[in-house]
């Protein structure tokens, strides 16, 4: 590559995105020139980046943001910011390492810098590593802000789908420190073992016979008034029916890529709601005290109750072959672009 003499390069790698279509041949590999921020904007060096279900989603053009093509994916990753484009808060952070995300038009983290607004970096500090910087803001984020739903709502406990997730094991952790009981539902036996192993106390298995009734039992024992839906399709409504009157379930994912399935009677009859939650517009709506306050109390966790495990640490020319060696196996830890590895790949 050609360098400035600044030290960043003028082009660099980045994998491409050309159609909403999940074929492989439709993410490549591409050498483009490095962004320039403007005003209020930062260039950061990325570190690592990681894969999750929502890029999967992106990928295939299901998203709740859709962009321009051809575009870079990836919404999350982390690094040191190299170069401002003007602004206070955005030359104070020149020399940081940060954990930040992707800006709703334009390239995202998958490739070796990406430029994106001051206000998507969160400053790392110095026990945090770049590794797991780079899953701060989808997963433990999002952890952290249901399960303080949960305590600003005071319930006594509540109730999630796809509990094996990574995000799913940071709130069986959390429950615990927010003192709030925790129902995990899962649909394999040996997750039902790695949670109970976790300290997970309720784990219900929904491939097993007489699941309804047991899920019902266990939601009117613990009096579950809320619930976390990352799958969609028949378990929203088996969640919903399951669970105690006037109680409320937010749906925050769809890994089961097919509509939800709830009957009217239990709106109707039993007073409960379907909500949805997207961290992309909720967090922005907090204070920016409350933000900055909770980007830091999250990294006090990433090494014991929001810890991401990483399976794999890849370069970017693994390209597709990592995404569906991802999707194969969402349960089995992270999988991170490691852009420093690309000259030696």
């Amino acid at each position: 590559m050609i360098r400035e003499s600044t030290g960043i390069p003028t082009t660099m790698q980045a994998l491409e995105l050309s159609a909403y279509d999940e074929r492989p041949a439709s993410l490549q590999l591409v050498q483009k020139p490095v962004p320039q921020p403007s005003q209020g904007e930062v260039l950061v060096r990325i570190a690592a980046t990681s894969i999750n279900p929502s890029d999967l989603m992106f990928l295939r053009g299901d998203y709740g943001v859709r962009k321009r093509l051809p575009v870079v994916p990836g919404f999350e990753g982390s690094g040191v910011v190299v170069r401002s484009g003007g602004g206070f808060p955005a030359r104070a952070l020149v020399g940081w390492r940060v954990a930040c995300a992707a800006p709703d038009n334009g390239d995202g983290t998958w490739a070796e810098y990406m430029v994106t607004q001051w206000n998507r970096c969160a400053p790392l500090r110095k026990k945090t590593s770049l590794e797991q910087g780079a899953s701060l803001l989808v997963n433990p984020l999002t952890a952290f802000a249901l399960m303080e739903i949960a305590a600003r709502g005071r319930h006594h406990a509540i109730a999630q789908t796809a509990a094996a997730s990574s995000l799913g094991r940071m709130i069986v952790h959390l429950g615990r420190r927010f003192g709030i009981a925790v129902i995990n539902i899962v649909r394999r036996q040996e997750h039902v073992e790695i949670l109970k192993s976790q300290g997970a106390e309720c784990v219900l298995n929904s491939s097993e016979p007489g699941f309804d009734e047991r899920l019902q039992e266990a939601c009117h024992q613990f009096r579950a008034t809320l619930g976390f839906d990352a799958v969609g399709g028949e378990i929203t409504g088996q969640l919903v029916h399951a669970m105690p009157r006037s109680s409320c379930v937010l749906v925050f994912g769809a890994l089961a890529k097919k509509d939800c399935s709830i009957s009217p009677s239990d709106f109707i009859f039993d007073g409960k709601r379907v909500d949805g939650f997207w961290l992309a517009e909720w967090f922005p709506r907090q204070s920016l005290v409350y933000q900055l306050k909770t980007a830091f109390r999250v990294q006090d966790f990433l090494q014991t109750d929001l810890k991401t495990e990483i399976r794999e640490r890849l370069p970017l020319t693994a390209g597709p072959k990592a995404i569906e060696d991802y999707a194969s196996r969402m349960t089995d830890r992270k999988i991170l672009f490691i852009p420093d590895q690309n000259e030696n790949a």
